[in-house]
């Protein structure tokens, strides 16, 4: 415990005790949340070195104010070119620490409150980007199969379309988290330690079962090892992304002009699954998403719906359709 003392208290000791103890030991955070805040406070720190010339040790609970908060966000949007959601994460992150400060140390509870106070930015919510099945089918043609950094690369996207995993769910796939049989299926530990089985196509099994029985010696054998034979990082998998995309444009120039991310293909998978009539309540639990609210931004960017739906509806200057009665027992209910 960090002793209370009407003193300023020291940064150190109370950012060692939030990650330590506060998100590791009593919260248990996912190594995801743990990683995330890390970079913020690095950031921060760094930042903070930079514009009052302290050493982050030397530095005080008193010098993370929010005037010097405020700046560092600005510093994120203006010099490092971060999103506005990029900026409120940081914030999150910096709230959580200070949520902490104001139960460990009493002489900050004034600060805290004020570092609490700082608005999250409201952002402009923009249609989900997602490929087209031709676009998806040129990606997938990329890899070559003949080489072994090909069979992987293929295995591992079409995996990720399969699924529609999150790219931290899908580098730390293991061997034992793929179940090839008559039903075959993965198991995919995501966000919120929640598992979810996802099934996979019989071309997918097949594809897997091949790649595994020649890369994946035993159970906690990653499912998509890096070069060294660890598992491949979310860098490595948005690389071999990328890198398949670039050449796909040469066959497929629609591609040219889109920013894929692994983000897109989850989005791609889940696109694919409504424009294939299934249910939206089904999609919702195939990609792992919080709730239901949030699958709802696939139908806002599916076009083709819109149009049917339109279809539906008489052009501006031409009289509706009249509802004509095609039963005996319907036109006597007309005529009362």
């Amino acid at each position: 415990m960090i002793p209370s003392t009407s003193e300023p208290a020291v940064l150190g000791p109370l950012l060692q005790a939030f990650f330590t103890e506060h998100l590791i030991s009593h919260r248990l955070a996912s190594r995801q949340t743990v990683d995330g805040y890390r970079d913020t406070f690095r950031l921060l720190l760094e930042f903070l070195r930079r514009t009052k010339g302290k050493s982050p040790s030397a530095l005080w609970v008193s010098d993370l104010d929010a005037p010097a908060i405020l700046e560092f966000l600005d510093h994120l949007e203006k010099e490092r070119h971060n999103s506005v959601r990029s900026r409120n994460v940081r914030l999150a992150a910096i709230r959580a620490f200070f949520r902490l400060v104001a139960l460990r140390d009493p002489a900050s509870v004034n600060l805290a409150r004020r570092v609490l106070a700082i608005p999250v930015k409201r952002t402009d919510r923009r249609l989900v980007h997602y490929l087209t099945r031709p676009e998806m089918d040129a990606v997938l043609a990329v890899p070559d199969r003949t080489q072994r950094t090909g069979q992987r690369d293929y295995a591992l996207l079409l995996t990720m379309y399969n699924s529609g995993a999150r790219v931290t769910e899908i580098a730390s796939l293991q061997r034992r988290h793929i179940q090839i049989s008559s039903t075959s299926f993965l198991e995919i530990h995501g966000k919120g330690r929640k598992e979810r089985k996802v099934p996979i196509w019989p071309k997918t099994a097949r594809t897997l079962k091949t790649w595994l029985e020649t890369c994946a010696p035993s159970a906690e054998s990653p499912a998509f090892p890096s070069a060294r034979g660890g598992p491949l990082s979310r860098d490595g998998v948005n690389y071999i992304l990328k890198a398949a995309v670039r050449t796909a444009a040469t066959a497929c120039p629609s591609l040219a002009g889109k920013r894929v991310s692994p983000h897109v293909i989850r989005h791609t998978t889940a696109m694919h699954l409504l424009q294939s009539g299934v249910d939206i309540a089904v999609i919702a639990l195939w990609p792992g998403h919080e709730s239901i609210e949030t699958t709802h931004g696939y139908l806002e960017a599916d076009l083709k719906l819109k149009e049917k739906a339109l279809q539906k509806l008489a052009p501006a200057g031409q009289a509706a359709p009249r509802f004509q009665a095609d039963d005996p027992l319907l036109a006597f209910l007309k005529k009362l």
